[in-house]
């Protein structure tokens, strides 16, 4: 059975001074378990669309697979009151898998389940390599558009992010939305994984702020340059400096501010020295 990944809803509003009945369209959200070789490692609340991409794209960003080739078989299995996408991964993958849940697997004393849970979550980031990709502010400006318009569960609700691969010369290769931000990215990293596409040839442009799990997402991929039209936080800018990924953000228009290793972006503006 398909979900659908939108809904048809009675609503009341006020616009004006005046109240009237009517409908709008919502985005649906289900729990959605990542099981790997019968073992429940996660559940997400997500969009129930482009669920391949979504399950390859977090097993490659969590780091528990290097490349789809690692999973032997999938199925997705909907239930009720939500998904359950069953991985199998082949040896090596599984024998590194159970691995890592072996290390993780400690006293619970804190919210965040030990100080293993704290160090993954805090995971450092590879030093992303110089594939010579750069921008102009005209490239930040079109990114920024161009994935707008590769965003129809968006333009029907209004209440979901995505996440894109632009490509200098080619615009969007890839896109993908979910109600979740890190989903939007996890799904794009699967989408771009499955069709061969290489993320180091582009910038990743995203519609919602950074989060270190975005930079950390984004150096999965293999991006050295990641654009957002909201904020970032301090962690996130600390590790893109770490990881010598370029963190662009507030894009909004022609404009945007540039927060790690600028030399990738040309501004076409001289400097004002204050």
């Amino acid at each position: 059975m398909t979900r659908a990944t939108r809904h048809l809803v009675s609503r009341i509003a006020r616009r004006d001074g005046a109240v009237a009945w009517g409908r709008r369209m919502v985005p649906d959200e289900v729990p959605v378990a990542f099981s790997f070789n019968g073992t429940t490692h996660a559940v997400m609340m997500a969009s129930p669309g482009d669920l391949e991409d979504f399950a390859v794209g977090f097993a490659l960003t969590e780091g528990i697979i290097s490349n789809p080739g690692d999973i032997e078989e999938m199925s997705i299995e909907d239930h009720e009151r939500g998904i359950d996408i069953q991985i199998v991964l082949r040896d090596r993958a599984n024998a590194a898998f159970e691995a890592r849940r072996r290390h993780m697997a400690g006293p619970v004393g804190c919210g965040l389940c030990g100080i293993e849970s704290i160090e993954e979550a805090l995971r450092p980031v590879a030093s992303i390599g110089d594939a010579g990709i750069v921008l102009d502010a005209g490239d930040i400006a079109r990114a920024a558009r161009l994935l707008s318009s590769r965003q129809p569960l968006n333009a029907e609700t209004h209440a979901v992010h995505a996440a894109g691969l632009f490509v200098r010369g080619k615009g969007i290769v890839g896109a993908r939305e979910d109600v979740g931000r890190h989903n939007a990215l996890d799904k794009l990293a699967g989408a771009l994984a499955r069709e061969g596409i290489d993320g180091r040839k582009g910038a990743i442009v995203i519609t919602s702020r950074v989060s270190v799990e975005m930079v950390q997402k984004t150096a999965a991929i293999g991006a050295s340059i990641l654009l957002a039209v909201s904020a970032p936080t301090a962690l996130a800018i600390r590790t893109a400096e770490a990881a010598g990924m370029t963190l662009v953000a507030l894009v909004r228009g022609d404009d945007f501010e540039i927060f790690t290793c600028a030399d990738r972006i040309k501004t076409g503006a001289a400097a004002h020295v204050a």
